[in-house]
């Protein structure tokens, strides 16, 4: 496929995260254009499945490739360290991604942005109504509970289909995109163009990142154990320290979903309310 044929997975992609931040801007603008043009009235979930088709193969060889680590590396410091780089390029990959959809549902007219996004904006709505707009910090134990029943199916997923988080965390990347874009859409009225941009990226990032870091790692963890059960690693002492260094990986997932729960409540509305005027 020609998508799959523009990232070499055999490189050190750390290194180029700019390329991945690109390619991912890349696959969602691709994924808008043809989901307008042939499915309109499905827009909002063809585009994610075809981000999806055009990621599983990065993302399994990633997942395949730390899974070898656990088996060769005996730190397990120098093996989070390796984590690390891997969850930087999922991160730059959703990155990409959120901000293609961020553009173009500001660019879109209006209507068409609405069918392009019309799961997303259900999804938003719901949340809303749940939680009161501002987030109340009383919801607080809901936010987190929400977002760790997310982490549970990136785990799932990644551990049934291999790298099937990914379809979540892309559908997160959709309604983030969506959430964002039409902020931004709303302070048009009265700011311009940038300082609108910068305010409804501030009020998504700053938790956003830290929960989209935890559902990776989550994923990865998943990932890691469906891998080695695939390779018969079952019931060894390979596969123990591989279900050791992945319960270590989950404890920082949720720990980071604290985190982020407690920057969705109390920083993220004090930043947008700062750089407000």
């Amino acid at each position: 496929m020609v998508l799959e044929a523009i990232l070499n997975p055999n490189e050190h992609l750390e290194r180029k995260l700019w390329m991945i931040f690109i390619i991912g801007f890349l696959y969602a603008s691709i994924a808008v254009i043809i989901s307008l043009g042939m499915f309109r009235s499905h827009a909002s979930m063809v585009m994610v499945f075809l981000i999806v088709f055009a990621s599983i193969h990065l993302i399994y060889y990633l997942i395949k490739t730390e899974e070898r680590k656990d088996i060769v590396i005996p730190s397990e410091f120098s093996l989070l360290k390796e984590h690390g780089k891997i969850i930087s390029i999922f991160l730059c990959l959703f990155l990409g991604v959120l901000t293609s959809f961020v553009i173009w549902g500001v660019m879109l007219p209006e209507p068409v942005a609405n069918d392009l996004f019309r799961a997303q904006i259900q999804t938003i709505n719901g949340i809303n109504a749940a939680t009161g707009n501002p987030i109340s910090p009383s919801f607080l134990p809901f936010i987190f509970l929400n977002n760790i029943k997310v982490l549970f199916f990136c785990v799932l997923f990644s551990f049934v289909y291999g790298a099937g988080a990914i379809f979540i965390l892309i559908w997160n990347a959709s309604v983030g995109g969506a959430f964002i874009a039409n902020f931004i859409r709303t302070k048009l009225v009265y700011l311009n163009p940038f300082h609108s941009m910068a305010l409804g990226f501030m009020r998504y990032l700053p938790h956003g990142i830290i929960e989209m870091a935890a559902y990776f790692i989550g994923g990865l963890a998943g990932g890691i154990i469906s891998v080695a059960v695939i390779r018969h690693d079952f019931g060894t002492r390979k596969f123990f320290k591989i279900l050791f260094d992945s319960s270590e990986l989950l404890l920082i997932a949720i720990i980071l979903l604290i985190v982020g729960a407690l920057v969705e409540i109390f920083v993220t509305p004090a930043l947008v309310s700062i750089f407000s005027f």
